[in-house]
């Protein structure tokens, strides 16, 4: 992988790190708990705490991702990035512009 590569992948990083702070941010936001005293009905309630599993999944999704997002962060300087760790083959810059957080190429991914 060339300089503008690696160079274009940090970026990308950086951005899906911001984007996944943001919605960290928001999901624990809407993960707070429904105080009983809200005059909803029933239903509503139910919805609403069925809404907030959904969120809590979406939040402990959010939070691997940008755990991965840190460790791959890490080593875009070790001589080995951008290559699978299962077979050792190069990952395409694509799938890294993609999923800048791949450890694995497509086909070891599966």
């Amino acid at each position: 992988m060339d300089k503008g590569q690696l160079k274009a992948v940090q970026q990308k990083l950086l951005n899906e790190i911001e984007v996944t702070q943001h919605k960290i941010t928001e999901y624990t936001e809407l993960c707070k708990p429904i105080a009983p005293e809200n005059a909803i009905g029933r239903i509503s309630r139910m919805d609403a705490i069925n809404n907030k599993s959904v969120v809590e999944a979406a939040l402990r999704q959010a939070k691997n991702k940008m755990q991965q997002l840190k460790v791959m962060q890490t080593k875009i300087t070790d001589a080995d990035f951008g290559s699978c760790i299962k077979c050792k083959k190069h990952i395409p810059l694509g799938r890294l512009m993609i999923r800048p957080h791949s450890k694995f190429c497509v086909n070891c991914a599966q």
